[in-house]
């Protein structure tokens, strides 16, 4: 979901901006998002079903200059495939980019029911602007 809000906002802006997303494991290698959080994307005018899982590696240090993960067993899983400090320095958590919401983990809604769904979106979006934010300001 991240990923498509971003892409959605840089074309909307203009921007000459990479963005992709990746699993920390080969579970769901090549599958579209959750079929509730595609819905819930385009219920907010937001297109995800094109977009296919990959999983993270070590080349992604190199070709991203900032790495956001959702949770802090995906911080770790991601940070134990570098031992090079500018690489642990690009990344960190999405939230912690709204530090006055509290939270610091985008909850995971798959065992819960579309109003998770809808709060997921919710964060990412207002994360992203953040994102945005930052990304022009440098």
């Amino acid at each position: 979901m991240a990923e498509g809000l971003l892409r959605k906002k840089i074309q909307e802006q203009g921007l000459l901006v990479s963005v992709d997303s990746a699993g920390t494991s080969a579970h769901h290698i090549g599958q579209a998002p959750d079929a509730r959080m595609i819905e819930t994307a385009k219920r907010n005018g937001t297109v995800i079903e094109d977009l296919r899982a990959r999983q993270f590696t070590a080349k992604d240090f190199l070709d991203f200059d900032r790495i956001f993960v959702m949770d802090e067993h995906n911080l770790k899983d991601v940070l134990q495939l570098t031992d090079q400090e500018a690489y642990k320095n690009k990344v960190r958590l999405l939230l912690s980019i709204l530090p006055s919401h509290g939270i610091s983990a985008v909850p995971d809604p798959y065992y819960g029911n579309a109003s998770g769904f809808q709060n997921v979106y919710d964060l990412l979006d207002m994360a992203t602007d953040a994102v945005l934010k930052e990304i022009t300001n440098d």
